[in-house]
């Protein structure tokens, strides 16, 4: 945001009068852009300093102009000082609207954030999830702090932002708030939506995104293996919130919901399949894709227990699913019981499905992926990991594939 200018007052002899007097100009210089307008005075051109762009003597005419031109440069100056103040870029464009007195219509980067969010929180729970409404909050008070610490402002004007700004932004995440890879590119991104709109109403002209580049680092994800989701299956809990909280995670675990769609789960979710067996259909919350999935034993028989719960009942729900927040906080101590060594998040329940349950027992990934509503198979991939045990069950296969070919080879040879 730093800005130079400079100043010259000149003489426009294109535009002599009939009378031989020659109009004054002001050029402004700022960033290498130049910005000529007229002071409205004529004098003689004899009269006229070229070096020092001023009238020459101390002459009553002298004094009163170069007063005049002195006033002009302040007043270019001041509005540089101001428009700093405001956050708005000090370019061309802006300093001809101040001298010319022409008011602009400001568009501040907070302002379009907040706009933007509140449109979000009244579509929450519609077509945005209500964590996905948390995370543009924090976004945006990032945001603010992040003007605050660089700029010492409240606000700027969304001219303003370019290249330079994000980079920092992006530093500031990483150094200031101590976020992770991942988490930072996330926020960054996030903002860069703000910045998609501006452009899309062709409030800027210039996308500062243009040359920022980031990677998203993957992350490990944390799955149950067969033994240790075996172990949870069999444990029963003598505190009916703990059994509660086992049932709900393991129905996710043999059928891919998220919590979400657990949450929301109810009757009209559930059909006869093309198979003749009992089907989910449904949409997901998160990004209304449409998903379909056969109810394995596992997933049914939890239905089925929970089919004449009162908080069911009353609800219209199939599951008494507590919070996300209660669910997690509750995993941690299932876990711990079990003696499984894994940070467990409700959010496990997913990829042990993709990994455990279908992938790793022969389920295409394509299938996989249907099921889990995804959009792109890449997405899939960041959830199921192949396992050795799959690895390994695969070239068994084909190492059988191999020999019952040598075999065939051999008994031609020996035949002839």
């Amino acid at each position: 945001m730093n800005t130079k200018i400079a100043i010259l007052f000149h003489l426009k002899r294109s535009k002599t009068t009939t009378d031989g007097l020659v109009p004054v100009y002001m050029r402004v210089t700022i960033n290498g852009e130049r910005l000529e307008i007229s002071t409205k005075r004529y004098v003689e051109e004899s009269k006229w300093i070229v070096s020092a762009g001023k009238l020459k003597g101390n002459s009553e005419e002298a004094r009163i102009t170069n007063e005049y031109l002195d006033t002009l440069k302040a007043q270019v100056y001041q509005h540089q000082t101001n428009l700093i103040k405001l956050g708005s870029p000090v370019d061309i464009d802006t300093m001809r609207n101040k001298l010319l007195g022409i008011e602009e219509k400001r568009r501040s980067l907070v302002q379009i954030f907040e706009d933007h969010n509140k449109q979000m929180e009244m579509l929450s729970g519609k077509e945005f999830a209500p964590g996905t409404v948390e995370r543009y909050k924090t976004s945006l008070k990032h945001t603010t702090d992040f003007l605050k610490w660089k700029y010492n402002v409240s606000d700027v004007d969304i001219r303003s932002i370019n290249h330079t700004f994000v980079a920092d932004y992006e530093f500031y995440l990483r150094s200031v708030r101590n976020c992770a890879n991942n988490t930072a590119i996330k926020y960054v991104r996030n903002f860069g939506k703000i910045i998609n709109i501006c452009l899309a109403n062709g409030w800027i002209d210039k996308n500062p995104f243009a040359n920022w580049k980031a990677k998203v680092k993957q992350v490990e994800r944390i799955f149950l293996s067969e033994e240790e989701l075996q172990t949870l299956c069999n444990k029963n809990f003598q505190n009916q919130r703990l059994q509660l909280v086992k049932d709900v995670f393991v129905f996710s675990c043999y059928t891919g919901l998220a919590y979400a769609d657990v949450h929301n789960l109810n009757h009209s979710h559930i059909s006869i399949g093309i198979d003749g067996g009992k089907w989910i259909f449904s949409h997901r919350q998160k990004t209304d894709t449409k998903f379909n999935i056969p109810l394995l034993p596992q997933a049914e028989n939890i239905l089925n227990k929970y089919a004449d719960n009162p908080q069911c009942l009353n609800k219209g729900k199939l599951l008494p699913v507590l919070s996300n927040q209660k669910m997690n906080a509750y995993l941690k101590e299932i876990a711990d019981i079990c003696g499984i060594n894994k940070e467990l998040t409700y959010h496990t329940a997913r990829h042990t499905f993709a990994t455990t349950v279908t992938l790793s027992n022969g389920v295409p990934i394509e299938s996989v992926s249907k099921m889990l509503g995804h959009k792109d198979i890449k997405i899939t991939q960041h959830y199921a990991k192949i396992l050795d045990k799959k690895v390994s069950a695969d070239m068994n296969l084909l190492k059988e594939k191999m020999m019952k070919k040598e075999e065939a080879k051999y008994s031609l040879v020996k035949e002839s």
